[in-house]
């Protein structure tokens, strides 16, 4: 019994503390791991989604979805912490329960509220280890429930630095694309300026380090997928997509659009949405019904060219267009079904807008485009 407290004390300590490392303190993912974090941070989701998918109207159920990253982190690190106590409570019983105090406990209590108020430096002093065993363990216990809490305080400012950017980019998009965006108003609002190459590689040009941030981001801290944008219309996943649409366009061919920059652009931005699929093991679903099909498409090409954009309507453009989207469409449809993340359209619904169009009682401002 007692080379059995041992033992589970052991694990109970050093699992906590190789998942606190992989999850703050490691750049990348090791493969094919067992973690608590992943174990506990998916269950978590999946309760999560049920309950919101019973939220019928959209704005109080993103409230609900946006409140699972906080509160998930923190039940992360309750049962990391919960683990560590109890390992140590478990190595003093082990030990031999030699604690004394003022205390009115003994036994394998008052091991358990010595390692407490060891891991969370109290320091109140009325339950002391009585040998040098048992000090050496509070010490340890001690050293690492500071350094404990020095990572969890350190780790969600580095969150929310990684967050913000992205948010940036997404509300920055909003001038382009509207919300929710759209790759045919990117197209259209390109070609209402003098010169729509120079504009729309600089839109993708940007979107392309964008991109890039959100793979190394998320990779590297993947609870960042689930914090949803301050506005209910917009998302990184609707964003990323409708990005990779307009590229997918360009790449298929728009007069006057030199594809150089749409390409690199489409690149990285399916590799991010195939890697960060990877992180949460989805498997690819087939895209959506309301953005597939040769129906889609050529009422996608109807309207460009009624807007004035003069994309190309061959057939084999329109064969490359879809097999550019066959290349991300699973991928992020998957995404969009795991994160409860609506995907955009591939033009804009007649009742779209753009959020800075908007007053906080989201009434249209007269005279606006």
């Amino acid at each position: 019994m007692i080379a059995l407290a041992v033992v589970a004390g052991i694990l109970l300590v050093l699992v906590p503390l190789w998942d606190t490392y992989e999850t703050i303190l490691l750049p990348r993912r090791l493969p094919n791991d067992f973690r608590i974090s992943r174990v506990l941070l998916r269950s978590l989701w999946n309760a999560w989604r049920v309950i919101a998918r019973r939220v019928g109207h959209r704005p109080y159920r993103e409230i609900f979805l946006s409140f699972y990253p906080q509160l998930s982190l923190i039940a992360l690190f309750v049962v990391w912490a919960l683990g560590i106590i109890l390992g140590f409570s478990l190595l003093h019983w082990a030990n031999g329960s030699w604690v004394r105090g003022e205390a009115h406990m003994s036994g394998y209590p008052a091991d358990l509220y010595l390692s407490g108020s060891t891991f969370f430096t109290l320091g109140l002093g009325d339950v002391v280890p009585a040998t040098g065993l048992a000090r050496f363990m509070t010490v340890v216990e001690a050293g690492l429930g500071f350094g404990f809490l020095a990572l969890l305080i350190s780790y969600v400012p580095v969150l929310y630095q990684s967050f913000s950017p992205r948010e940036a980019r997404i509300t920055m998009l909003d001038e382009w694309a509207g919300s929710p965006p759209t790759a045919g108003q990117i197209l259209k609002r390109a070609f209402e300026s003098r010169d729509p190459g120079a504009h729309l590689d600089r839109l993708l040009h940007g979107w392309e380090s964008g991109a890039a941030t959100i793979l190394e981001s998320h990779l590297s801290y993947p609870l960042l997928a689930f914090f949803r944008s301050q506005h209910d219309n917009q998302s990184w996943l609707a964003s990323l997509c409708a990005v990779l649409d307009a590229a997918a366009v360009v790449s298929a061919g728009v007069e006057g659009i030199d594809p150089f920059q749409a390409r690199l652009t489409f690149a990285i931005g399916r590799h991010t949405l195939v890697d960060v699929s990877q992180v949460f093991r989805l498997k690819p679903v087939r895209d959506g019904v309301e953005r597939s099909g040769p129906e889609r498409l050529g009422e996608l090409h109807r309207w460009l060219v009624a807007q004035g954009v003069p994309v190309d309507t061959r057939p084999e453009a329109v064969q490359r267009f879809e097999e550019l989207r066959r290349l991300y469409g699973p991928y992020v449809a998957g995404l969009s079904e795991y994160l409860m993340m609506p995907l955009p359209a591939l033009i804009p619904p007649e009742r779209g807008r753009f959020n800075w169009q908007t007053t906080s009682s989201t009434q249209r401002i007269d005279g606006a485009h």
